[in-house]
């Protein structure tokens, strides 16, 4: 085992674990990796999952989480502190501002790295909300915003979050998620009806939403009104990729037409077989599922929450509605699912859209760029 990395990342859930902030985070470890970065994976270790692995070449330290949250918390920190204390990175990067931020200032108060946070949501289920609401709120966010170095930031209303707590300009970073545009690209219309045959998916119009079946992602109201899309459209089916704690629920209520795919690997398939994409999400930061979409060549209808605004310009690249509005969602697939000329178009200037801003090796050259600024002397590709 290398006891060394350069650049630890700190985030509560890891693979096989999966969401969009865990699918970032692997995919720009592994581009670090490749540009010659030692980036090394701290998260905690549920039931079931081994202490240490690699994966995809990466180092995965998993820290212990005994008892109720506060205990969880503790232990999760001491433990991370004491791994820190071996690893000695350059940089510690906290995803989210809970534990994994504590960690990562307790760190650099007895070891001296630099730290790096990403605030993941914003609005009422986000980090900054969410953080000032537990015990000590206002203590703990004055503490971050004095300790970490740099905020990476990813959507604008998450900057504004931040400024709004007195976090500089300067020490606002401003690296949206980024999507890999070869893995996740559109497919010739013949290519997609055998791409549905072979998934055994509808030959109709198809909607999908990919991510974790979870109560913020408002997959109830989605199910809620798609008897409506139906009566409209006959043939229309929607694809539900994903698992999650909702997922009973939304099965004993999901009618003709709703098709769930599980938890899957590779959702691409997915999406390239698909004619429109629907997050009718109550938060989000930056939908990675989103961008996933977008670079497919999909037609997203998302609600206006979080980064979804920074990403879509209305009626262009994407169709934006109001969050918890079950009748502009059903009018919108309606809409957009009877279009095929209108949806084309849209779809294009979506992937446009993510090729010229959101790709992913920009976001990981601009993410090493930050990291060999804050290290300054240190030797940061090894740690030293």
């Amino acid at each position: 085992m290398n006891d060394r990395c350069a650049v630890a990342m700190v985030i509560h859930d890891y693979y096989p674990r999966v969401g969009g902030a865990q699918q970032q985070v692997a995919d720009l470890a592994r581009l670090l990796r490749q540009d010659g970065v030692e980036v090394c994976v701290l998260t905690r270790r549920f039931l079931g999952l081994q202490a240490f692995e690699v994966r995809d070449g990466i180092p995965v330290y998993r820290l212990p989480i005994p008892g109720p949250p506060a205990l969880a918390a503790l232990v999760f920190t001491v433990s991370g502190v004491r791994l820190l204390s071996r690893l000695r990175p350059a940089v510690v990067h906290a995803h989210e501002l809970f534990s994994a931020t504590t960690t990562a200032v307790t760190a650099k108060r007895l070891l001296g790295n630099r730290v790096v946070a990403t605030a993941h949501r914003s609005g009422t289920l986000g980090d900054v909300y969410r953080v000032r609401h537990k015990a000590f709120g206002e203590q703990r966010l004055r503490t971050i915003v004095r300790q970490v170095d740099a905020f990476v930031v990813i959507s604008r209303e998450i900057d504004q979050e931040l400024a709004e707590l007195g976090v500089p300009d300067s020490a606002r970073v401003h690296i949206p998620n980024g999507v890999d545009t070869g893995r996740f690209r559109p497919l010739a219309a013949s290519e997609k009806q055998s791409l549905r045959a072979r998934l055994g998916l509808s030959a109709g119009p198809l909607a999908v939403f990919t991510g974790r079946l979870a109560i913020e992602k408002r997959l109830d109201l989605l199910i809620g009104i798609w008897p409506a899309v139906r009566a409209a459209q006959p043939e229309a089916a929607l694809v539900l990729v994903g698992a999650g704690p909702e997922e009973k629920a939304l099965r004993a209520a999901a009618g003709p037409g709703v098709v769930f795919a599980g938890r899957q690997d590779d959702v691409a398939p997915y999406l390239q077989a698909a004619d429109v994409f629907v997050l009718p999400s109550a938060a989000e930061g930056l939908s990675v599922a989103l961008l996933e979409a977008m670079a497919a060549g999909l037609a997203p209808i998302v609600t206006a929450v979080g980064g979804a605004a920074d990403v879509i310009e209305h009626g262009h690249n994407g169709w934006l509605i109001p969050p918890n509005d079950p009748d502009a969602l059903s009018a919108a697939l309606i809409q957009w699912l009877s279009d095929p000329v209108g949806r084309a178009a849209m779809a294009q200037h979506a992937r446009e859209r993510v090729l010229a801003e959101f790709a992913l090796p920009v976001m990981a050259a601009r993410l090493r760029d930050l990291y060999a600024r804050l290290a300054g002397h240190l030797d940061w590709q090894t740690g030293d």
